[in-house]
């Protein structure tokens, strides 16, 4: 007999907004139908016509609650245009600005919940675990994935008006603020005063992708709620781009949730983007299982992992698990945690218990 599906899963980082519009993508189509238009109007590149995320397939999964983001990036050279566009942070702000907008238009037509204090956590999650969630909104809480869109730190007070309540101060490359994903170096003229803004106004800290000096400075200066949206473990694959044991064992001190992230590259060692894919190297999401495991043998318990997929983050289904169709497998994922051991106790908080903890302490602190 087949198992019901799990309840409810939290994803901590979707770059929903992102697909929307700048791959022109209607998230309320399901997978099947947005790829089947990209293969018709044959749209190529990294990533088309085998997209893994929609609001219909969010549903299916019972994903009814995430961290959704705003994404717009300032020109580096060397980096791809997908992900560094923009030459002026007037320009980013803008872009976010209509990011934002989106997601307003989706809540205005009922597609989706934004989640900006504890009680209206509580009341969504209430709604989704004792109610009928197929009739119920999608739930999100704002970040943005990268500052460059902040045109100067007391900005922040009116993204937080706004509605806006994670940042995470770099991406891939430099940010106007702290040096990212790639590169060496700490903080920026203006990165401490960002983070003494943001920590004035309640805004939440998100060290996914900051430089590993950037990480012990962020760590050290800001005094709020810290989280790792979407991170996997130095350990099982050796990159900047992950956390290291040091680094876990300093976010489980702060009371952080580090969320498991689905790129295949940050799954196992020695992918190559672009080339090597999920057949032939076997990644599939027991290697999430094994990142998961990684960080509850560091913490001796599991409050401090959940997940974080970033699925259709730049990639797609060549980039994903090879067990993995649409995001709605993610429900495959509960089965392999009890295979290895875990309580149900376990995977009520790897799957939303701990996010929830995380967001009433933040907010009611």
């Amino acid at each position: 007999m087949a198992r019901c599906p799990y309840p409810l899963i939290f994803d901590s980082h979707l770059d929903l907004a992102w697909n929307a519009i700048d791959w022109n993508r209607d998230l309320k189509k399901s997978v099947a139908e947005i790829r089947q238009r990209e293969r018709e109007e044959q749209i190529h590149g990294k990533g088309r016509g085998v997209n893994t995320v929609s609001f219909p397939d969010l549903r299916r999964g019972r994903v009814g609650l995430f961290i959704a983001t705003l994404l717009a990036r300032l020109h580096r050279p060397g980096m791809t245009p997908a992900f560094s566009r923009y030459d002026t942070m007037d320009a980013a702000y803008a872009a976010t600005m209509g990011q934002l907008y989106y997601y307003r238009a989706l809540v205005e037509q009922g597609y989706l919940r934004w989640i900006t204090d504890a009680e209206s956590l509580d009341a969504h999650v209430n709604a989704w675990l004792k109610g009928d969630p197929e009739q119920e909104p999608l739930g999100f809480i704002l970040s943005m994935e990268g500052a460059d869109p902040v045109l100067y730190p007391e900005q922040v007070q009116h993204w937080w008006v706004m509605g806006l309540r994670i940042i995470g101060p770099a991406h891939y490359g430099v940010s106007p603020y702290a040096h990212g994903t790639g590169t060496e170096g700490g903080l920026l003229e203006r990165g401490p005063d960002l983070l003494r803004e943001m920590q004035r106004v309640g805004m939440i800290l998100d060290v996914t992708h900051l430089s590993d000096q950037c990480f012990d400075e962020a760590m050290d200066l800001y005094g709020g709620p810290v989280l790792a949206s979407h991170h996997n473990c130095r350990a099982l694959v050796p990159d900047q781009r992950q956390l290291s044991d040091e680094q876990i064992r300093k976010l489980i001190q702060r009371g952080a949730v580090i969320g498991a992230a689905l790129d295949t590259w940050m799954l196992v060692p020695n992918w190559i983007r672009g080339q090597t894919t999920p057949e032939e190297i076997g990644v599939s999401l027991s290697h999430v299982v094994d990142h998961i495991d990684h960080v509850c043998q560091l913490a001796g318990n599991c409050r401090h992992v959940a997940l974080g997929t970033d699925l259709d983050g730049g990639f797609g289904k060549e980039q994903s698990p090879l067990d993995l169709d649409t995001i709605a497998d993610l429900q495959k994922i509960p089965d392999l945690l009890r295979a290895r051991g875990y309580k149900e106790a376990d995977l009520e908080a790897i799957f939303y218990g701990n996010w929830l903890r995380f967001f009433r302490d933040a907010w009611r602190t």
